[in-house]
């Protein structure tokens, strides 16, 4: 028989090796047949196969007459292998002997050169047998030998390609990865044609077997940083990986700090980017979401098309995205401390009018902020959970009834509405959710602290954040990187975005100077000039 693996074979090796090297019992144990080598009487394969799938009605057995004399097995399971490729491409040349069998090799009784699937694996054991069987393989069990073959033909029905849900752009690819690994992977390969680009596949979770792969250009990502993401994932123990949250969790540098060190993305051109950049992506089957980093804070403040639009355009929607981040975190916090503690820091005018409005209010700004605050997060919340057609509906006019009720009522002012609808707008423009959230999540203990000191209360917060962000890595990169340290090359593209034909070199933090194109590319007439 002529052997043949797939290209995520070999890679694989690593994770499963580190993994039966440990031998930890996680969840239910395995069956005492597992250990056991493929038998070579039939009626023991049988047996031994419905013992491993006993209680598993989706498992199909298919008995096949190869010979008068040669009986055969074909194993697989429903729903999540492609059946037409079972029928047109295994039964149908087993059935009408196509396949014939070896006399002069006794211990190869079967020769499948004429099987059309391109993907087939030998196997010995039961363990290596029922773990392609999961995987989506067929698998065919022969009297009189003692291998086994899985044939590829992973199927089932699932999400095709669509446009992202989460990271919808104007000027931009409209296509965004999708629960299939492969996919996935084919996806990021139609944008980089390069055999640079490399995919190292490791399996994780003991009993969801789930496949991942780390991707990155050779010679330009730093090897050392590549070496660092192999061993953190290597040393993952868990009985399950079901989303790349999991993954986030335990590799990340500072798993107690509430900001991001990894963002995601479910954008193949975003990963690309990134992937040029001397980053890394980590795909995991079952979920359209890929993992990236290192990452600094300034990465989470930028969107796919502040690259896709020209340098002036992008740059004025960046500076709106800073100064809508700032009123987003502390907005709440000065309206609290200026009319709890500050009231001379405002015209006497807007001081009155502000007084007239809170008059007949029964709580302090801090209980008043508190309660629309936490109100609208609910209201955000119940828009996210609830199906689309209601969702909107409900988190819009919810805010609109709930804020005007409540004025009526006299429990909260006018101006704190304003202000408590004028922070959600700006927490909206933040473009990613994992970073928007922690701004959300940090604004509670700065009303507190303005609450208590005004100003300083703010002023003392601002600091520990800022002392905060300045011990924190993403992978021993800084997450103030470019500008804390500071570095020439990495500030072209943090407050302002220069033109493409001025960012000649690519983030610090891969490899100093490297260049990512040539210098003097502007193709004007005038640039050649010297204009």
């Amino acid at each position: 028989m002529a052997e043949k693996t797939s290209g995520k074979d070999k890679p694989q090796q690593s994770g499963r090796a580190a993994e039966e090297k440990k031998q930890i019992p996680l969840g239910l144990p395995s069956p005492p047949i597992l250990r056991q080598p493929i038998s070579a009487i039939h009626e023991t394969q049988i047996q031994s196969l419905k013992e491993i799938f006993s209680n598993s009605s989706d498992v199909v057995y298919r008995n096949i007459m190869i010979t008068p004399e040669l009986k055969g097995l074909l194993v697989y399971i429903e729903g999540i292998v492609n059946s037409a490729d079972i029928q047109e491409h295994m039964l149908r040349p087993l059935i009408r002997g196509l396949v014939q069998q070896r006399t002069d090799e006794p211990d190869v009784p079967l020769d499948d050169t004429r099987i059309e699937l391109a993907q087939v694996k030998k196997v010995k054991t039961w363990a290596a047998a029922t773990e392609g069987v999961l995987a989506s393989s067929a698998l065919l069990v022969i009297d009189g030998n003692h291998e086994a073959w899985l044939f590829n033909v992973k199927g089932g029905v699932r999400r095709g390609v669509e446009e992202p849900q989460t990271e919808s752009v104007i000027r931009g690819p409209r296509e965004g990865f999708t629960e299939t690994l492969r996919v996935n992977t084919a996806l990021l390969r139609f944008k980089m044609k390069t055999p640079a680009l490399k995919m190292v596949s490791m399996t994780l979770g003991t009993k969801t077997k789930t496949d991942i792969v780390l991707t990155y250009l050779e010679g330009i990502a730093d090897p050392k940083l590549i070496q660092d993401v192999k061993k953190r994932l290597e040393k993952i123990d868990i009985d399950g990986i079901l989303e790349t949250g999991y993954i986030e969790e335990l590799i990340e540098d500072h798993p107690y700090s509430p900001f991001p060190q990894m963002h995601y993305s479910e954008r193949p051109d975003t990963v690309a980017g990134n992937l040029l950049e001397g980053r890394f992506a980590i795909m995991v089957d079952g979920t359209p979401f890929a993992l990236i980093a290192p990452v600094t804070m300034w990465q989470m403040l930028q969107a796919s098309e502040d690259y896709y639009e020209r340098f002036f355009i992008s740059n004025l929607v960046r500076w709106i995205r800073f100064l809508f981040v700032a009123i987003a975190l502390f907005l709440p916090a000065l309206y609290i401390a200026i009319t709890t503690y500050h009231q001379d820091m405002l015209p006497t005018t807007l001081i009155l009018s502000i007084a007239g409005a809170r008059e007949a209010i029964p709580f302090p700004a801090l209980v008043e902020a508190l309660i629309m605050e936490l109100s609208f997060e609910a209201l955000r919340e119940a828009g996210v959970r609830l199906p689309k057609t209601v969702g909107q509906a409900v988190s819009i006019l919810g805010a609109l009834v709930i804020g005007q009720a409540a004025v009526q009522a006299g429990i909260v002012s006018a101006p704190m509405v304003i202000i408590v609808s004028m922070t959600g707008i700006a927490s909206f423009t933040i473009p990613r959710f994992n970073f928007a959230i922690t701004v959300r999540l940090l604004r509670f203990p700065i009303m507190l602290l303005a609450g208590m000191l005004g100003l300083y209360g703010i002023v003392i917060g601002l600091v520990l954040i800022s002392v905060h962000l300045t011990q924190m890595t993403s992978f021993g990169v800084p997450y103030l990187s470019g500008l804390s340290p500071y570095s020439k090359t990495d500030t072209k593209d943090i407050l302002v975005r220069v033109p493409w034909w001025k960012m000649i070199n690519r983030p610090s933090t891969v490899h100093k100077d490297q260049k990512r194109m040539a210098e003097k590319i502007n193709g004007s007439p005038e640039a050649e000039e010297g204009w």
